[in-house]
């Protein structure tokens, strides 16, 4: 079975779903939804569509370069069925999944500490600090005040209210 990645915003999109365009040199273009071909059509940038993989990526909000990245990557090289290697394979795929899992948390844990702290560039941390003058600080900047978003406002945001990270 062979999972296809949506040409717009990168998501998995499996046999027997989504749309396909096939342009007039052979390339095909593959879609999760309509949302994206209708995107795809109005030629929109996925790089500047807030909810595709390619803003978050581009903004820093994922992980661009990392090693466990490599192992999603497609191998269509035929390998005869062998019980041992099945069960190796699956075993790396979980702790491939599990070293993922961590690393993307931990990249998380430091966008929001740089996020928290007020900075930019994001913050790394090895250990939680547990000093209790600076949680007072970081309470204090904290306490801004931020008038709330409406969609109903010309020029207030785009995400119609909600907020994205």
């Amino acid at each position: 079975m062979r999972i296809e990645k949506c040409y717009f915003c990168s998501k998995s999109v499996y046999p027997g779903h989504g749309t396909a365009f096939v342009r007039n040199d052979a390339k095909v273009f593959r879609f999760c939804t309509s949302k994206c071909h209708k995107n795809f059509k109005m030629k929109r940038n996925p790089r500047k569509v807030r909810w595709t993989k390619a803003f978050r990526k581009a903004a820093g909000k994922e992980m661009v370069i990392d090693k466990t990245i490599d192992f999603e990557k497609r191998r269509n090289v035929p390998v005869r069925y062998d019980r041992d290697l099945m069960h190796t394979t699956l075993q790396a795929m979980r702790r491939v999944a599990e070293v993922k899992r961590r690393r993307e948390h931990a990249f998380w844990r430091n966008r929001m500490a740089a996020k928290t702290i007020g900075t930019s560039k994001p913050v790394r941390l090895l250990e939680p600090i547990h000093d209790t003058l600076s949680s007072e600080k970081i309470k204090t900047k904290l306490k801004k005040v931020e008038k709330p978003r409406s969609a109903l406002v010309a020029g207030e945001g785009r995400s119609m209210g909600m907020e994205i990270d």
